[in-house]
């Protein structure tokens, strides 16, 4: 037979869990956690990639997408899940982005590149959601190296998605991933990563015998 202090502590924590799902549950709708990239042919150096994206700060009305070192954007779309509305996003280079004020975190470099993306203010108590799309190409890090396809990237976001490009297969990877084929053929592999900092991925492929 249960005792009445061990019914309390239960109800607690029935009343403490219970106070905390509204919390949970208004998380469902961020969608800021994951990525897909889709490796073109890998002599190309570049890849299409898309996320979404969710404001919830009063007043935001801009995304910033600092382009990394020795890569180029591209072909850069937005669209307001909320809406449908599409965006007009804009990349900017240098003096530019020091012209139109933009804190990237970083010292503004004459190759400094940006990708912005302006919506709607966010209304107190409301969200922004977005969707994203861009093209990058990548030289020195998506490549052929003695007739393999080569991506080494790291990755900082909590799940990253990896296609390979059509009649490639997988041969090697550094960090452990879900692999799987989408409905294309096309050989996918899922990352997972719990840590507070990047992951350092190496894949390796060759083409598949016709």
């Amino acid at each position: 037979m249960r005792t009445w202090p061990a019914i309390a502590a239960a109800v607690a924590a029935a009343v403490s869990a219970s106070a905390q799902e509204p919390g949970r549950l208004d998380e469902r709708a961020h969608q800021d956690r994951e990525i897909v990239y889709f490796l073109r042919d890998p002599d190309t150096h570049a890849f299409d990639l898309y996320h979404d994206y969710t404001q919830t700060k009063e007043g935001m009305d801009r995304y910033l997408n600092v382009v990394r070192p020795g890569s180029t954007a591209s072909n850069p779309s937005a669209r307001l899940l909320d809406t449908g509305e599409v965006l007009k996003p804009e990349i900017l280079k240098g003096e530019a982005i020091t012209a139109a004020k933009l804190d990237l975190g970083e010292p503004v470099r004459p190759d400094s590149e940006v990708v912005l993306i302006r919506f709607p203010p966010v209304a107190r108590g409301a969200s922004v959601r977005l969707r994203i799309s861009e093209t990058y190409a990548e030289p020195a890090r998506y490549k052929v190296e003695n007739g393999e396809l080569v991506w080494d990237r790291s990755f900082g976001r909590p799940r990253n998605a990896v296609v390979l490009p059509a009649g490639w297969m997988l041969t090697a990877s550094s960090i452990p991933a879900t692999v799987s084929e989408t409905d294309d053929g096309r050989i996918r592999l899922d990352f997972v990563n719990p840590r507070p900092d990047e992951i350092a991925v190496l894949i390796k492929a060759k083409r598949r015998a016709r």
